[in-house]
């Protein structure tokens, strides 16, 4: 289910209007990632990003990966209602067409010391490359079902935090990147960063469901945040970047 992206030298795994289930760079390619050093507020924040592609000499369109930082979790309505103002400027950017969508993405919610308003963290965009080495993200997925229904229809184990449950949710998690990453042709072996998103103690779920899965090939980044949709509690994203830089 793979589709291409030809303005922005990418491919993409087709998943909601907000946003996709990954991003490839094509061949010829490869996925610059560019973190903030500090957290910048929405619209600052797709300014100083099409500054900084366009002074990269790429088209806005390589715009193909973001992680957003909010200040607390949305309800249902009131997430939708934010992606529907985030993705007005990926429209004006030639991204969205209103339907699809090729930008992965992200968005979790800091537990101490939270933005005032919805930030950008880090993106990624696409440039030419020499070496033919592979790159892509895969955005952040939490442990909800997807298809249609509620969010409670399709949290795995709703409202439950018991040690089987919490299990049962990283489970699904972890089963959700790598179905991501197959999509693509790879496997955790190929990914140079993992990252979790929960307040949660996830030690006790950790050797077994992501270490002996190959989940930590390159070690684990915790970020002692909250998915973004209330009753989320766990989230995972992960990617293979050989170029990173902080701003």
């Amino acid at each position: 289910m793979v589709s291409e992206f030809a303005s922005g030298n990418y491919r993409f795994i087709p998943a909601v209007f907000q946003y996709s289930s990954g991003a490839q760079a094509s061949t010829g390619y490869e996925i610059e990632r560019v973190r903030f050093d500090r957290l910048v507020p929405l619209a600052e924040g797709f300014a100083r990003i099409a500054a900084h592609i366009q002074g990269a000499g790429r088209p806005l369109t390589a715009f193909c990966a973001c992680e957003l930082r909010s200040p607390a979790a949305f309800t249902e309505d009131g997430f939708r209602a934010f992606n529907l103002h985030y993705v007005k400027t990926l429209a004006e950017w030639g991204l969205f067409d209103g339907t699809t969508n090729p930008v992965a993405r992200s968005n979790v919610c800091p537990e101490i010391d939270p933005p005032s308003e919805p930030s950008f963290y880090a993106f990624s965009f696409t440039r030419p490359a020499a070496r033919t080495s592979p790159s892509f993200v895969i955005a952040g997925g939490a442990e909800a079902r997807g298809g249609a229904g509620s969010y409670p229809e399709r949290i795995v184990r709703y409202r439950e935090l018991n040690p089987d449950a919490w299990r049962e949710k990283v489970r699904f998690t972890v089963s959700e990147m790598a179905r991501r990453l197959a999509e693509f042709g790879f496997t955790w072996a190929e990914t140079t960063s993992v990252q979790a998103y929960t307040v949660h103690d996830i030690h006790p779920v950790m050797v077994d469901e992501l270490v002996r899965h190959g989940a930590t090939r390159s070690g684990l980044t915790w970020h002692f945040c909250r998915p973004p949709v209330v009753d989320l509690e766990y989230e995972m994203d992960c990617r293979r970047v050989l170029r990173e830089v902080v701003i």
